[in-house]
């Protein structure tokens, strides 16, 4: 959470995170393409070598103001490929909150369990509880053949009643209710905090 004063802005930071090719950044474009031009930034693609971080931002006016301060989200998504462990953890450092999202293919498996357990190591390498950070899982590309059973993919990556949707994010199913999911979680958290 940062604070604009400058702006009256309370800058929250979302983070897709996930292993590679699982539709991360096919989410953070979706939901780009669909948010009003006028209320978002551009959709900046930050190369280094042959990594990739994607991230934009986007006020959020529906919610109203919370103490004074217009919410102002920024969206990241991380380089999922396992050889870009520190991009990877320096995206997630400051996260108000993490969409982790999971191919649902049951090829992938191991990747997304792989990836979990990295993110969770990530976050409290950075002084982070992962049970306090706010965090909404995606089941994406059901629409695929071949898919791991949404109780098996609950009882992986779903602890504590965490919210799960399933998606397609290639033509927006659950994209939009999974940001709104994590929008709320994230400003809950910080009306607590400020």
């Amino acid at each position: 959470m940062f604070l604009n004063w400058k702006l009256r802005e309370l800058n929250l930071k979302i983070v897709y995170y996930g292993p590679a090719m699982s539709g991360k950044t096919t989410n953070l474009q979706y939901i780009h393409a669909r948010t009003n031009p006028k209320l978002r930034g551009e959709l900046v693609s930050l190369k280094t070598r042959e990594d990739r971080t994607i991230f934009f931002d986007f006020l959020q006016l529906e919610l109203g103001q919370l103490k004074g301060l217009k919410p102002k989200f920024n969206l990241y998504t991380v380089p999922g490929q396992v050889a870009y462990e520190a991009t990877r953890r320096l995206v997630l450092q400051g996260a108000d909150g993490i969409v982790f999202v999971a191919d649902s293919q049951m090829s992938r498996l191991a990747d997304n369990v792989q990836a979990f357990k990295t993110m969770h190591r990530h976050l409290q390498d950075l002084g982070l509880s992962p049970q306090r950070v706010p965090c909404v899982v995606q089941f994406n590309k059901r629409d695929l053949p071949n898919l791991a059973p949404v109780p098996v993919l609950k009882r992986l990556f779903v602890p504590n009643g965490t919210p799960c949707f399933e998606s397609v994010a290639t033509n927006g199913v659950g994209v939009f209710e999974t940001l709104k999911a994590t929008i709320n979680l994230v400003v809950s958290q910080a009306q607590q905090q400020l």
